[in-house]
């Protein structure tokens, strides 16, 4: 059985990460509070934000700006979203 936590994502209960996908206290914080799919998510919001503003993610200033991203996507204001994106709705 797998472990399970509550994600600030997508606002329910989902399967747990196996392990801190970022060192430190973020990564800490983002093993406890969100779900392999709410990871899923933002991997594609990272794609997007290399692509649109070129970013480099071995550039120590990209990669600042990209943790800083990570952050507010997962437990702030939900971060900066790439020039034209449409959030996807749901059709019930």
């Amino acid at each position: 059985m797998s472990l399970r936590v509550d994600c600030v994502v997508l606002g329910c209960e989902g399967e747990a990460l196996d392990a801190a996908p970022w060192p430190g206290e973020l990564g800490q914080r983002i093993l406890g509070n969100v779900s392999k799919a709410g990871w899923q998510q933002w991997l594609q919001r990272q794609t997007m934000l290399l692509n649109e503003k070129r970013l480099s993610p071995i550039n120590p200033e990209h990669k600042a700006y990209l943790a800083a991203q990570m952050e507010a996507f997962f437990f702030g204001d939900g971060g900066d979203e790439p020039e034209g994106w449409v959030p996807p709705t749901t059709q019930g």
